[in-house]
């Protein structure tokens, strides 16, 4: 069994119903850590030693935030740019992080249709997680693909239940599969 850690990042996490319930529905699973970094760090003083021990420990890494202007929220940079120093993440005796598995758990208030070429975004929500890829790559870690819940301003119950429990058995997937294979799962 993999031990998952889940570094959420959301500044109005009070104000996102559907973060709420992905958040709730795998909370208390066994070997399912979540860290909510806006909680621990509302100054945004990271303490880089435990994020590293913590991010050692476990097999399976998830950035899960929200979209903000292409990116994720401030302080989950702030953590990439601190936690995953040279000498330790990537480069010259970073090998701590070699082979674990990490990726984004995202929502937005944008659909699936405004992040394609012809959509008023005018990329996939892929090419924006571009520099989260690349980041796993250079710290030698393997990149999944993202989960994504989409059109969050107008989403029904009925879909945010789906969304929920697809979260849920994508992270047991992941902690309980012998060999994480593609796709790991299928979307509801």
């Amino acid at each position: 069994m993999r031990k998952i850690l889940i570094l959420f990042a959301h500044p109005k996490y009070e104000q996102s119903d559907v973060n709420q319930a992905l958040i709730r529905e795998i909370r208390g699973l066994e070997n399912v850590t979540i860290r909510d970094l806006y909680e621990l760090y509302p100054d945004f003083s990271i303490d880089v030693q435990q994020e590293q021990e913590l991010l050692f420990e476990h097999e399976v890494a998830v950035w899960h935030h929200p979209i903000y202007w292409y990116s994720c929220p401030p302080l989950l940079k702030q953590w990439i740019d601190l936690v995953l120093e040279y000498g330790w993440a990537y480069g010259q005796g970073g090998i701590y992080l070699k082979n674990k598995y990490i990726f984004n758990a995202i929502t937005s208030g944008g659909s699936e249709e405004v992040y394609q070429h012809n959509g008023r975004n005018r990329y996939t929500m892929e090419e924006f997680l571009r520099p989260f890829e690349q980041t796993a790559y250079l710290c030698n870690m393997r990149y999944l693909p993202p989960f994504h819940v989409g059109g969050t301003h107008k989403i029904t119950e009925d879909e945010l239940n789906k969304q929920k429990l697809a979260y849920k058995d994508l992270i047991l997937t992941l902690r309980d599969s012998p060999e994480i294979t593609f796709p790991y799962i299928q979307k509801p």
